[in-house]
């Protein structure tokens, strides 16, 4: 029987980078299956799942409300900010009431940085003033003037301070807080259901093995992400890696499904999402 090729799609980031090195360096077996490695950003990755295009994607928690009739939930590769997560910061220290008036830089419009800072902020997203960026501009386009403040991901959340920005509200921060130490769920890995059980099976088998090589072949996977890593320094790279794949990553278990439950469940309660989702993970 010949090889099938999936369409993975990934963010182009240390951490997804080293979760992937094992299929990437054809590191491990993959029996039918064959992978062609789509490098975008999220809020691309988001845009394309809402037309169904990738077999298996990166996706924002916060989009998998807007595609679960044509997505189901891997049960490895999910990114959980467990006391930090997306960071607003800007020049100044601003006060919660006062950054829902300030203009404010965003990442795309379907992240769960966004959800969650409409979450925080207690109000939808018609009344912030805000605009997207791509996320790897938005310490820069704050350090410019051209937004009062900045809700930065990925590496931003590492490095902002070297734009002379300060921290205002760090959201991982707040929503653990806030919610009996729970994560916050930021990213999931996500399978097309045109795949059959016994596929959407193999295939997140396949994927459980490559994180699970990564953490066990931890020098070896870094060093390929550090191809991905925008100029971080390995320090920083593989501090950044340790905080989105980990324990979370290869499993969400029990918390990290409830973390999922809760986080768009009062999305739907604050009327930021359409309707109320049935979690639906692969096996």
């Amino acid at each position: 029987m010949s090889a099938r090729t999936l369409t993975l799609g990934h963010s182009p980031d240390p951490d997804d980078a080293y979760m992937f090195h094992a299929l990437a360096r054809e590191r491990i077996p993959t029996g039918r299956w064959r992978f062609e490695h789509i490098h975008q950003d999220i809020q691309t990755l988001n845009d394309r799942a809402t037309r169904g295009e990738l077999d298996v994607t990166a996706i924002s928690v916060h989009a998998y409300a807007h595609v679960s009739d044509r997505y189901a939930l891997l049960p490895h590769g999910a990114s959980m900010g467990d006391g930090y997560g997306p960071m607003l910061v800007a020049h100044r220290t601003i006060p919660r009431e006062e950054m829902a008036r300030v203009s404010i830089a965003v990442p795309g419009t379907m992240t769960s940085a966004f959800l969650a800072l409409q979450l925080w902020l207690g109000i939808p997203a018609g009344r912030i003033s805000f605009r997207v960026h791509p996320f790897d501009e938005i310490p820069t386009a704050v350090k410019e003037g051209r937004a009062d403040a900045g809700l930065v991901i990925h590496e931003g959340q590492l490095t902002y301070q070297g734009e002379g920005l300060v921290l205002c509200q760090d959201l991982g921060k707040w929503w653990k807080e806030e919610n009996e130490g729970l994560p916050l769920p930021l990213g999931a890995n996500a399978i097309h259901k045109r795949f059959d059980a016994t596929e959407q099976g193999e295939i997140a088998d396949i994927l459980e093995r490559s994180i699970r090589h990564a953490l066990d072949h931890h020098d070896e996977a870094l060093s390929y992400a550090m191809e991905f890593a925008r100029g971080l320094d390995s320090g920083l790279a593989g501090r950044f890696v340790a905080m989105y794949v980990n324990h979370w990553t290869l499993d969400y278990g029990k918390r990290g499904r409830m973390a999922i439950r809760r986080f768009l469940d009062r999305a739907h309660a604050a009327g930021l999402i359409p309707h109320r989702q049935e979690l639906e993970f692969v096996g």
